[in-house]
């Protein structure tokens, strides 16, 4: 079955709405970070790492993260790692980099579990950044407040994103308070996934798998729906993201978007949203006379075969 892409609610991040469509371009600035969450669900291979990638794609510089962003059709960017504020030049950059080659209108969110310092904030602000969204390790705005207020007044829309942790209910129901009473706009509440990245930890704390077949952590959604509901009444936006839902929806429709755009003339998107073709399986030595063979007898155009080794 083919991805759907879900209407946005009222109040909703305008970065989420492009994540939604499939239409962000995610780029992974630094692996860097010194906090060592128990939940990160980040890979081995991306964890520390100076690398930058773009997508899936690992990037050396900013013209092949824009070259990635064109072959998407890119709308936006969601700038993550790691953190950026741990290699904060480097995303400033990005965000300048990016405004340039796709124009004002591109959508630009970031994360960060840093307490920034003004200066930083407004230096984001210059640079074009659209959208913050700030993780709080303590589970409390008070360390927060001053970054949080700095970087509204430099222009930037302002939220929290936090995993769903089923035995933080206490803490999360006090922190609603908190941000009604301060300049964040939205919080977002992820649903806690247990991947390969995390699952010693998440033993250690006697989460298990909700069923099924994503990776949710049992008691997580319940917990977000509940949260959801006691905030109702309060002056900000709360978006439940369920794990399903981000494998289901957003990263399907980025997959699906992406391949629109540069689907050869060979291949075919197919309704559950991959990429279909043909392959004769033929040795390097044998490659270039087979391609030639093939062209001939069939009447093929080049661009309906290559040799991929």
């Amino acid at each position: 079955m083919a991805s759907e892409i879900a209407p946005p609610e009222i109040g909703e991040a305008e970065g989420c709405i492009q994540c939604q469509q499939g239409s962000k371009l995610v780029l992974f600035v630094t692996g860097k970070c010194h906090w060592g969450c128990d939940y990160c669900p980040l890979s081995d291979n991306r964890r520390e790492t100076p690398d930058m990638f773009a997508n899936e794609r690992r990037c050396s510089n900013f013209d092949e993260v824009i070259e990635e962003g064109k072959a998407m059709r890119a709308t936006g960017t969601g700038i993550t790692g790691g953190d950026p504020m741990l290699d904060f030049d480097k995303t400033v950059e990005a965000v300048v980099a990016l405004k340039k080659a796709f124009g004002p209108e591109h959508h630009i969110h970031c994360y960060t579990s840093i307490p920034i310092k003004p200066e930083q904030a407004k230096a984001l602000g210059e640079a074009g950044l659209d959208e913050l969204r700030f993780h709080l390790l303590d589970l409390s705005l008070d360390r927060y407040l001053e970054s949080v207020t700095a970087a509204s007044e430099a222009g930037v829309y302002v939220g929290v994103e936090l995993p769903a942790e089923p035995d933080k209910g206490e803490k999360l129901h006090l922190l609603l308070k908190q941000l009604d009473d301060s300049p964040v706009s939205f919080l977002n509440l992820n649903e806690l996934e247990i991947t390969v990245g995390n699952q010693k930890n998440m033993d250690v704390r006697g989460f298990n798998l909700a069923g099924g077949i994503t990776a949710a952590a049992d008691g997580s959604a319940a917990l977000a729906i509940e949260l959801k509901e006691a905030a109702k009444d309060l002056d900000f936006h709360v978006k439940f993201c369920t794990a399903s839902y981000k494998d289901a929806g957003q990263l399907r429709n980025r997959f699906r978007r992406r391949g629109e755009a540069t689907l050869r003339p060979y291949e075919v998107l197919s309704e559950d949203d991959t990429i279909v073709f043909g392959a004769i399986p033929c040795s390097l030595e044998d490659a270039s006379e087979d391609v030639e063979e093939l062209t001939e007898t069939l009447g093929l155009h080049q661009e309906w075969i290559r040799y991929n080794g």
